[in-house]
């Protein structure tokens, strides 16, 4: 990664953050924390502290750097203010090039097609530069906006595995989905 990754759309900019905007992420995560609660794994304090916030940027950077994972903040065009995030993670090369798809909104920002601009931007660059074969998404059953979405955005069911993840401190079913690069 020798150049900082940027995308734009016609209302965010998407990119990686930089440690100087800890407190950029942290009221992001401390305004949303109702909000992304139950879609989320527990949380811990530390999560929602400055250094927390520090702490998750410089690993995502250094994740980023190794290949192995891209936490993209997705931002308002003037970098104000932190919309949502998306991240493609467990990147695994070789043979398979795929990596899994997790995202949230801020609570106020639901329901303007925010999340399908940034993540649209997000997988044109997950099979361009980053040259994935598959993107993998798996929603909840309950979580009905994710699933559309993910199908507005070409994603395919492909199973359901039963106690998938310990979401809220409860393992929940969830819905595989994926999107496979149409060429190459």
């Amino acid at each position: 990664m020798s150049e900082p990754i940027r995308m734009r759309t016609s209302r965010t900019v998407i990119r990686l953050l930089d440690v100087e905007e800890s407190e950029l992420l942290q009221r992001y995560r401390t305004e949303n924390r109702d909000h992304l609660a139950p879609w989320e794994p527990l949380r811990s304090t530390s999560h929602y502290s400055l250094e927390g916030c520090r702490q998750a940027i410089e690993a995502g950077l250094e994740a980023a750097r190794a290949d192995r994972g891209y936490p993209f903040a997705v931002l308002t065009p003037d970098g104000g203010e932190m919309i949502a995030s998306f991240t493609f993670a467990n990147v695994v090369r070789g043979v398979f090039q795929a990596c899994h798809l997790g995202y949230g909104i801020a609570r106020r920002h639901e329901g303007k097609g925010l999340m399908y601009e940034a993540i649209d931007a997000g997988i044109r660059y997950a099979f361009g530069p980053l040259d994935f074969h598959r993107v993998m998404a798996n929603y909840m059953p309950r979580n009905d906006r994710s699933g559309r979405l993910l199908e507005r955005l070409g994603f395919e069911k492909e199973g359901y595995a039963k106690r998938y993840l310990k979401i809220d401190g409860l393992w929940e079913d969830h819905v595989l989905t994926a999107r496979i690069r149409t060429q190459g």
